[in-house]
């Protein structure tokens, strides 16, 4: 047990961030815990395909170069390193460190998690009468009527930190939660608890707000505009205390920045309400509180935990056909009477079984400066069940064929070529399994630890929280604005659903902001989700309104046909939606 709060620097927050920000961190401040998470739902999809096509792969070859260059500091520093880049094979991972390792000379102890691949037990399970409920809509899995062909559970951060106690200097892991990257080493660096409720619940909030790298430190931040540097914003640190209270910065040199805006932005994403479910702990958001505590240093503070659900959720994937996707062009005038002509042109003998998507991209200017100004994107997908009635269709070949036969101004990219090959489609069922059916364990090079599940655990539920009163009226009147001119937002994915938090930074703006933002005035702003099932709370302490659009995102962002695959930009579009504002707000105050 440690008396200081422990240091933990994230250095990934996807697969595919910057590469260099490991050798960054190992220039920055002094940290504890080097952490990097490399997992989202769509990324588990692609990862699956290729660990299909070679068993010995399927994690993220590109950890290993970025961690080789600092074997020797690591060990010399007594830094710890906890990722997630073991996908599909940790275990093959965790071998090829041992053996870079090795041949630099270098003491690692090296040690994997495993037991969140149950592909090979779904059998089982089912014989055991778990039905794989899906997590939204509560159907069996049996009937999805797809293959699986990948399926992995979220496992908990006591496998982190079982590992760190018996002297692991790096720990692989594959499908953990994202949260679990930090609640381990907080859990094994204080020697807390399974029950130490709240503490858990500060370590899994200060995950959450880290996890994903640059989005804390001004990156996908509606405010950015606001924040210095942000040419290259750096990666943030969480420094948790015994009680679980986080201080929330970053590297001293680096760009970006830290803000109570920035961390309220990375708090509301990809949540379902105030109720954080974890295979650990319950963590309860409406209590959170954020202090400012000078440049780059915020403290969060006020997190309540409860026992754990007594199910974890399990990512299934299964191939459900095959896609073509192009882009063409459009140029003024006539576009909607242009698009239409084209429209019917790609459907003129349509096989049986292909579905078209064509969605139009853009607003042409009435009176454009420039030719882009005149222009809008046309993107057309094309899928099907099997591969063969799309090599049938050849959307490719159906739209360089319309150049000298359909409107003018139509045009692809000279500099690109049009895509001919289809491409599987893999869709994405969000399981829940008993926790206890999940065998969770360590292995080190001459140790296994089994990891049991959670001794107590207690279903919470959403809270339900009425719609608002209506909106207090302005004592000097309103004027039609964006929204984002007084608020920031914040969107993300969770499987099908779209969530989206929109927070006043301004205090004076938040009681106008309750008021206005009420489920109906959101379906008046967003026509797309007029048949979508709504669920709105309240954030008081985060000055925040909270949304989630169920099925936005179809079945999930591995599949569903929206350009905005995963939802990122919902949030932005909201505020540049626009509706009367008080006048008092729009002083320059604000947002």
């Amino acid at each position: 047990m440690n008396d200081r709060p422990i240091r933990i620097a994230n250095f990934s927050g996807y697969l595919g961030d910057r590469f260099t920000a490991v050798d960054e961190a190992m220039a920055g401040d002094p940290v504890d815990v080097l952490i990097g998470d490399y997992l989202a739902e769509i990324t588990l999809a692609a990862l699956s395909a290729r660990h299909g096509q070679d068993p010995s792969k399927g994690y993220v070859d590109y950890f290993l170069d970025q961690l080789g260059p600092h074997l020797a500091a690591l060990k010399q520093r007594g830094i710890k390193v906890v990722a997630n880049a073991g996908g599909f094979h940790p275990a093959g991972l965790a071998d090829e460190l041992r053996g870079m390792a090795a041949a630099d000379g270098v003491p690692l102890r090296v040690a994997h998690v495993e037991g969140d691949n149950v592909l090979a037990m779904l059998d089982e399970f089912a014989a055991a009468g778990h039905r794989l409920e899906h997590l939204d809509t509560g159907a069996p899995l049996t009937a999805w009527g797809t293959r699986p062909i990948a399926a992995n559970a979220y496992l908990g951060g006591w496998g982190v930190a079982a590992a760190l106690a018996e002297g692991a200097d790096i720990v692989v892991c594959g499908r953990v939660t994202d949260a679990s990257l930090t609640l381990g080493p907080a859990a094994w660096w204080h020697g807390w608890r399974r029950d130490d409720w709240d503490a858990l619940a500060g370590a899994l909030l200060a995950g959450h707000i880290i996890e994903c790298g640059a989005h804390a430190t001004g990156g996908n931040f509606s405010g950015f505009s606001h924040i210095p540097n942000m040419l290259v914003p750096g990666f943030p640190i969480a420094e948790v205390a015994a009680d679980g209270t986080a201080l929330i910065t970053k590297h001293t040199a680096d760009g970006g920045g830290v803000t109570p805006d920035t961390v309220t932005a990375q708090l509301l994403y990809e949540i379902q309400g105030p109720v954080y479910l974890n295979s650990d702990v319950t963590l309860h958001l409406d209590t959170v509180q954020l202090t400012d505590e000078g440049p780059d240093r915020v403290r969060v503070s006020g997190a309540i935990g409860s026992p754990p659900p007594p199910t974890t959720k399990v990512a299934v994937f299964g191939q459900v056909g095959y896609q073509t996707v192009n882009t063409v062009y459009v140029t003024a005038p006539d576009v909607p009477a242009k698009v239409d002509l084209l429209r019917a042109q790609f459907h003129r003998h349509l096989p049986e079984g292909v579905q078209l998507d064509i969605t139009r991209i853009g607003t042409a200017a009435e009176d454009p400066e420039t030719q882009w100004d005149a222009t809008v994107g046309l993107r057309v997908m094309a899928t099907a069940r099997t591969r063969e009635p799309l090599d049938a269709y050849d959307l490719a070949g159906r739209l360089g064929s319309l150049y000298l036969q359909s409107i003018p101004g139509y045009f692809h990219d000279g500099a690109t070529t049009l895509r001919a090959t289809a491409r599987p489609v893999i869709d994405y069922w969000p399981a829940l399994l008993p926790q206890s059916a999940v065998q969770h364990r360590v292995v080190m090079e001459d140790l296994v630890i089994d990891i049991p599940g959670p001794e107590q655990t207690e279903l919470a539920t959403q809270p339900v929280h009425p719609e608002p009163a209506p909106e207090i009226r302005s004592s000097t009147g309103t004027r039609t604005a964006a929204l984002g001119t007084v608020a920031y937002a914040r969107s993300g994915d969770k499987g099908g659903n779209s969530n989206v938090g929109i927070w006043a930074p301004d205090q004076r703006a938040w009681e106008w902001l309750r008021g206005a933002l009420s489920t109906a005035e959101l379906r008046r702003l967003m026509p797309e989700i007029k048949e979508l099932d709504v669920v709105r709370h309240e954030f008081p302490n985060l000055r925040a309104v909270h949304f989630v659009l169920r099925g936005l995102l179809g079945t999930g962002g591995s599949s569903n046909q929206r350009i905005d695959q995963v939802g990122k930009a919902v949030g932005e579009y909201l505020r540049a939606k626009h509706l009367p504002i008080p006048v008092e707000l729009l002083d320059g105050t604000g947002a």
